[in-house]
């Protein structure tokens, strides 16, 4: 994850390559080392799309932890903290940061130019730190349950999730949806993809994640299929609800989405 842009090379502006928007997208969204060579709309046209194979391999590096864990005899909480705390670390903080920041904007009841500032503060304030909390115990305690029934279903369950996190990002990186502000990660992506597009990795995801889970039955393969969608119909509900609010997304809002999708997916599995 990069930290400045000011000397990458301008590039044509007409199309990016799948190998400019696979670095954009780990370079933007992980830590992992992808050196950004373009950033520009059509790189991040072909990196917002790509999100979800950057949750693809955050969701494996994620999983393999927990599962040796509790292979190893450690209990199904401790499997999934470990778990839960390494995506966080892939991303050095930046998608809880977001949740924490617009939380507290959007529990300010400022104007839209007011919340924005206090979404820029380097503080977190006490909407933001209940949010945290709250969520991070969610998708640990979800976790825990899933691991509780077998390695296997809880390893999934943490790709499954992350996935759907980023694929969150793809889509509300689609066409009409405004930045909020004229810089950031927010302004550099907001409505790059198009609405077929985003529609098509969502529709692929879906039908992955249920084939993925096929082996452990049809009704394993129909409750992952189902806690993609809900993943993603909370964060829509979250980024309709930012729009409103704050006139656009920002790079906050896109962590916040992240947060909030991968939670709802994991509470959806935990069900079962």
């Amino acid at each position: 994850m990069t930290d400045s842009y000011e000397d990458l090379p301008l590039p044509p502006p007409e199309r990016a390559r799948i190998g400019d928007g696979l670095r954009f997208a780990f370079g933007t969204l992980t830590v992992l080392p992808a050196r950004i060579t373009r950033w520009d709309r059509p790189a991040a046209r072909t990196g917002m799309a790509c999100a979800p194979l950057a949750g693809l391999v955050v969701g494996l590096l994620a999983a393999v932890p927990g599962a040796a864990l509790l292979l190893g005899g450690a209990g199904p909480l401790l499997a999934a903290a470990v778990t839960v705390a390494v995506p966080a670390a892939l991303t050095r903080g930046l998608h809880l940061d977001g949740l924490a920041d617009t939380a507290d904007g959007l529990g300010s009841a400022k104007p839209a130019e007011v919340a924005l500032r206090i979404m820029k503060q380097s503080d977190i304030g006490p909407f933001g730190v209940v949010t945290l909390v709250i969520t991070l115990l969610v998708q640990v305690a979800a976790l825990s349950e899933v691991y509780a029934d077998s390695w296997v279903r809880g390893a999934l369950a943490a790709v499954t999730a992350a996935v759907t996190a980023r694929l969150a990002l793809t889509l509300a990186s689609r066409e009409g949806i405004p930045a909020a502000r004229p810089e950031g990660l927010g302004a550099a992506v907001a409505g790059v993809v198009p609405r077929g597009a985003a529609a098509a990795a969502a529709v692929l995801v879906v039908l992955l994640a249920a084939a993925a889970a096929l082996p452990l039955g049809l009704p394993a393969a129909l409750r992952h299929a189902a806690a993609v969608l809900a993943g993603l119909l909370a964060a829509q509900l979250l980024l309709r609800r930012c729009v409103h609010r704050f006139g656009g997304v920002t790079g906050d809002v896109f962590g916040a989405l992240a947060e909030v999708a991968a939670g709802t997916a994991l509470i959806v599995l935990a069900l079962g």
